[in-house]
């Protein structure tokens, strides 16, 4: 697979896992808080942070009806979706502001578009990419129209069923948008460890052969490490500066040390991961010269017959293998050895 061009990071074939600073709703309406949220995701070692560019009238009714009254035991139970998002939207106006101060502390900076006129103002502010969030998966000509940019898409896939992937991967190539990410994403907030299904993340990979990753929802570090594991390229996870302040995703959204630590794992786990190698590493070589060789451990005169008996395989290893040892016994020792010798082949005959 081929590697996903993203501000100056290529994904996948650059070793490092990129790793994405949710901002989401987390600025609770106040600019200088979104500011200090990128300041944050900064110094805790992220490379992206992340917006959400909708309004509450480019997403939902301003309705009381039932339908718009969210239930069924998630983290915004009894609101109304249209006051939930237009407390938790991302005003437009701040989009330059923030994305700016992300490119000067060092952050690639890009958002998820709900509406074609999200899409277009984003394009506008020329993003380097666009995520497609979990619940617009469905939403197939809000695809079409991200993928006829050009432009990598990340689609995270927490409501989809295995044909709607497909139907949206296919969609991306069918207009020679190549450049895909898919996060193995699981819709709960927060989300509980038994319900990630990380296996699947080498499936989906291997179903449609595109960079995947991981759209974290739990309180843990636990999922990325594993995911990074199991070939996760991308991970992406909430961060916001109080979780007691408050705000639509502060209850599945990591505080800065908390974030900071996230990422000194995936690092570790990226790095032990290494390469496929069956060369010997220093620390290894090292080792292995306190392995095991034959030594001589009886005192033999010349003409003696090599035997299990006196000769055997000990620790360290500067004798020879003890792979040798079936086809050197029975051989004579050309002169006195006394015991503790390591064997060459320079003593014995033939």
């Amino acid at each position: 697979m081929k590697g996903v061009l993203i501000g100056n990071r290529l994904i996948g074939e650059d070793t490092s896992v990129f790793i994405i600073a949710e901002l989401s709703a987390n600025h609770n309406q106040n600019l200088d808080l979104a500011h200090a949220t990128i300041d944050a995701a900064a110094r805790a070692g992220a490379d992206a942070i992340k917006l959400q560019t909708y309004t509450a009238e480019t997403i939902t009714l301003r309705s009381k009806k039932d339908f718009f009254l969210v239930k069924g035991g998630t983290a915004w139970d009894g609101e109304y979706l249209f006051e939930l998002y237009e407390k938790a939207h991302t005003p437009w106006e701040w989009h330059k502001e923030l994305f700016d101060h992300a490119k000067e502390v060092g952050l690639i900076s890009f958002s998820s578009p709900f509406d074609p006129t999200a899409v277009r103002f984003l394009e506008d502010l020329e993003v380097p990419a666009f995520k497609i969030a979990s619940f617009e998966i469905t939403d197939l000509p809000l695809i079409e129209m991200v993928a006829r940019t050009g432009k990598p898409i990340i689609i995270s896939t927490g409501i989809a069923r295995i044909e709607e992937i497909e139907a949206a991967v296919q969609l991306c190539r069918s207009v020679g948008n190549e450049q895909i990410v898919l996060l193995k994403c699981t819709s709960a907030y927060p989300t509980p460890l038994q319900e990630l299904n990380l296996r699947t993340i080498p499936d989906l990979a291997d179903r449609f052969k595109c960079l995947v990753g991981l759209s974290d929802h739990t309180t843990t570090h636990t999922a990325p490490q594993i995911a990074v594991a199991l070939g996760a390229s991308v991970i992406e996870k909430h961060l916001i500066l109080d979780r007691t302040a408050g705000g639509p995703d502060s209850s599945f959204s990591l505080e800065p040390n908390k974030f900071a630590e996230m990422v000194r794992l995936v690092r570790d786990a990226e790095s032990s991961l290494g390469k496929i190698s069956y060369d010997l590493t220093p620390g290894a070589l090292i080792s292995r010269a306190h392995a095991r060789s034959l030594f001589v451990v009886l005192d033999v005169k010349a003409g003696d017959q090599i035997s299990q008996e006196n000769v055997r395989s000990i620790r360290p290893a500067d004798g020879l293998s003890p792979i040798e040892m079936s086809n050197i016994v029975g051989k004579r020792f050309k002169r006195p050895i006394s015991a503790g010798e390591p064997l060459d082949w320079e003593m014995f005959e033939g």
